[in-house]
């Protein structure tokens, strides 16, 4: 059923003024495999306050990726509600949500996706020319960015060029050139070695810390679980805190 409108609708509706950049209500996700149901999601529920840094840990198939792309708006839900600074993310017409995936949300995957012909400058300098932000502009932020990831002096190497790490370097300048208020990570060092993949963890705490950009990272890595200030375990389609812990049972 949905929300009432006027007074009960805007009483229901998250209050941004708290501190909370996005809640999820609800949510519930459901796949059809021939005559299987599937629900992934089970009226989960999330909170995330502006600046924070969460890990959504999990065994594979339980539904991390589901979850993420649903809070960024590129799969919707079977039911429940996304609330992105208090507006109702799944309610938005098209272009309404195309410039919020464009503007104030980042989006890294395992794989970086970046393009093979393109150098790691016009790589980031992307999303802002599709915001149609001038080439020279565009060329300033990318460069900037890539300086901030450590890239300042491969501006114009294109992706075989560089190391793995590097190119995961490349595609997270990218996601965050329009410096957005969310960062979401699917398992941004799963096909990395553990030094490098402690390398991007740096960075992201990095963004974190000098931009303010709100993390959600979906991950197995146990060195990030631990290095954020919130493990959350998705099991049985809801999230648990993954660092409450049953007491110890007293000695005998």
């Amino acid at each position: 059923m949905s929300e009432g409108r006027g007074a009960a609708a805007t009483k229901a509706k998250p209050n941004q003024a708290n501190g909370r950049l996005i809640e999820v209500r609800g949510l519930d996700k459901t796949f059809y495999d021939a005559d299987r149901e599937i629900r992934v999601l089970r009226g989960l529920d999330l909170t995330v306050q502006a600046g924070e840094e969460i890990a959504i840990v999990g065994q594979s198939g339980t539904g991390k990726s589901t979850l993420l792309h649903i809070m960024g708006s590129l799969e919707e839900p079977t039911a429940g509600k996304i609330y992105f600074e208090g507006e109702d993310l799944f309610a938005l017409d098209q272009k309404s949500l195309a410039e919020f995936r464009n503007l104030k949300l980042g989006f890294v995957f395992q794989f970086h996706y970046l393009l093979a012909d393109f150098t790691a400058l016009e790589n980031v300098m992307m999303p802002a020319l599709i915001s149609r932000i001038s080439d020279a502009e565009a060329s300033r932020r990318a460069a900037a960015m890539l300086e901030i990831v450590g890239l300042g002096d491969k501006l114009r190497r294109r992706p075989a060029e560089l190391s793995g790490g590097e190119q995961q370097r490349v595609a997270v300048a990218r996601a965050v050139v329009l410096r957005p208020k969310l960062l979401l990570a699917d398992e941004p060092t799963g096909n990395l070695d553990p030094h490098t993949a402690a390398e991007v963890h740096e960075l992201f705490h990095k963004l974190n810390r000098e931009l303010g950009i709100t993390l959600v990272i979906a991950t197995h890595n146990e060195q990030l679980t631990r290095s954020v200030g919130r493990a959350l375990r998705l099991h049985e389609g809801k999230l648990v805190d993954e660092r409450r812990q049953a007491p110890s049972p007293a000695p005998g």
